[in-house]
């Protein structure tokens, strides 16, 4: 019988699952942090209060 059981694949997806997205978070939380994006997320923020329209159409 081969070393692949159920078991075997079983924990080693799940660790590496676990381990693509510890590395996904880390890389996000850092972008996100990044001082040259600062200026970006400052005016996404202020998108909702803002009375200028998106787009040519009035809702």
């Amino acid at each position: 019988m081969s070393g692949l059981d159920y078991e075997t694949v079983s924990r080693f997806t799940q660790q590496a699952g676990t381990l693509y997205f510890a590395v996904i978070f880390v890389v996000a939380v850092g972008w996100a942090l990044w001082p040259k994006n600062k200026k970006g997320f400052e005016e996404a923020s202020r998108i909702p209060l803002s009375d200028i329209p998106l787009n040519d159409e009035e809702l």
